[in-house]
């Protein structure tokens, strides 16, 4: 029972985020709610699950609502301007050299292993460019989610640590075989980064194309051209007033924007931000912490006036606690579905599924569909309950531990940011104020494509 509950519950709310139907928020508190009361859960069992959930999740919350205020106010004084002129001056427009350049840099960010902070460092410079260039920010984050996750088995990463724990072994000894695997991964990425570059240049191509006016010579002649000629004379002064209109709007909001610019003290905003990254990697504060002071500090370096203080919080505010809305709503989400067992039952049901023919290949089937997985089955869930279960079945017939955790591994890992339980994801959206469902829709096969590239690629070298 709650097995069929639990995977009703993750269907559901998969089906309505990428629907779209209703708000993330909404689907995330009362799909939850209505299951556990249909599995008889008490009301009070169901409030320990929430606050449960609610407690796994507060810290990223806090850190969240800081560091959209924070980053926020670093766009506003333009200290993110020179890294985007610099990058469109050194790809030149470039499509291709742009998704080539996202790869390497989220690779880079990823090293520090936490996927907040990799988010938090890579979409706000590099999404304006996007869109200066007009192309896809749903192809950033596609090529970010894969770079992370590729990164993301170094031993510090988690899941690595996840698995070394389930086997009673040191993360670094196990994580030595697969640093061949993350160069074959980022080897893989770079090549489709350059094909979803030439891909996205099609495209913008055909967009420009398509919106360039009509030539001359294919307007109708006699009569019919002397009416489009009337026409447009009668409609010349409402163009001419709308397009004042607009003028005078872009005027304005270059205006305010100029007036939040402060060129003088770029090196000063920079050596806070320098400092802000270098003590989340650190760790001398939490995240949460490190964001508030943060954000006192610029405000007192660039706005000292209290009025002027509150103006940037409220502009930033709004995006800020609705994601957070979010990722408490989501924190419930998984709450219940944790704390009732329906996410340990659910992993015991997809072995118990299989045929016995495939039971010595069950590391294999279990990481080609690792990327499917991840829509249904949170990392913990993954790692702590699937994992050793199969881990348990394939060791009886011969397989080593090593193998299948490989196996498991590599067949997830790359999509670990393609999936709704990933609160970084969720955070990183925000800040591009973007959608969970269009980001699965556009990520997923690629991301699935290149997790089964991968793990064919680690089979035949022997790690698995």
């Amino acid at each position: 029972m709650l097995t069929l509950i639990g995977l009703a519950i993750v269907v559901v709310i998969v089906a309505l985020l990428l629907s779209e139907k209703v708000s993330p928020v909404i689907s995330m508190v009362l799909v939850p709610l209505a299951g556990a009361l249909i599995a008889g859960f008490s009301t009070s069992e169901i409030t320990g699950f929430y606050r449960h959930g609610i407690s796994s999740v507060v810290q990223v919350v806090t850190m969240f609502i800081f560091a959209i205020l924070f980053f926020g106010v670093m766009n506003d004084v333009g200290l993110f301007d020179p890294l985007i002129r610099a990058m469109v001056h050194i790809t030149r427009g470039n499509v291709i050299a742009v998704a080539v350049g996202t790869v390497l840099i989220s690779a880079i960010a990823q090293l520090d292993g936490a996927g907040a902070s990799t988010f938090l460092l890579v979409v706000p410079p590099l999404l304006p460019l996007y869109q200066r260039l007009k192309m896809s920010p749903y192809l950033l984050f596609l090529l970010l989610a894969a770079s992370a996750g590729v990164v993301n088995m170094l031993p510090w990463g988690g899941p690595v640590g996840r698995v070394a724990t389930v086997l009673e072994m040191d993360a670094v000894a196990l994580w030595r075989e697969l640093v061949v695997v993350q160069g074959l991964g980022l080897a893989l990425l770079l090549v489709l980064s350059v094909f979803l570059g030439l891909r996205e240049q099609r495209r913008i191509r055909m967009l420009a194309h398509s919106a360039e006016p009509a030539a001359p010579e294919t307007l109708s002649t006699g009569t019919d051209a002397t009416r489009i000629q009337g026409l447009a004379a009668a409609l010349q002064p409402h163009a001419t007033a709308e397009q004042a209109i607009q003028d005078a709007a872009a005027r304005a909001a270059d205006e305010a924007r100029g007036q939040l610019l402060r060129p003088k003290l770029r090196w000063v905003n920079a050596l806070v931000f320098l400092l802000t990254l270098a003590v989340l990697v650190m760790g001398l504060f939490p995240p949460g912490y490190t964001f508030m002071i943060a954000l006192c500090v610029a405000l007192v370096i660039n706005y000292p006036q209290p009025k002027v203080q509150i103006q940037r919080i409220n502009a930033h505010a709004g995006g800020a606690i609705m994601m957070a809305s979010i990722i408490l709503a989501a924190g419930t989400f998984l709450g219940i579905l944790k704390e009732s067992g329906m996410l340990n039952s659910i992993a015991r049901a997809l072995v118990d599924v299989l045929p016995a023919v495939l039971l010595p290949y069950m590391h294999l089937v279990i990481g080609a569909i690792g990327i499917p997985l991840e829509l249904v089955l949170s990392t913990d869930a993954y790692y702590f309950a699937l994992f050793p279960v199969v881990e348990q079945i394939t060791s009886q017939t011969g397989v080593p531990s090593t193998s299948a955790a490989y196996a498991m591994i590599t067949g997830s890992i790359v999509g670990t940011f393609v999936s709704p339980f990933s609160p970084a994801l969720w955070m990183g959206l925000g800040l591009a104020k973007l959608s969970m469902g269009q980001h699965i829709r556009y990520s997923f096969f690629w991301i699935w494509g290149l997790s089964l590239s991968l793990l064919a690629s680690t089979w035949c070298i022997g790690i698995i």
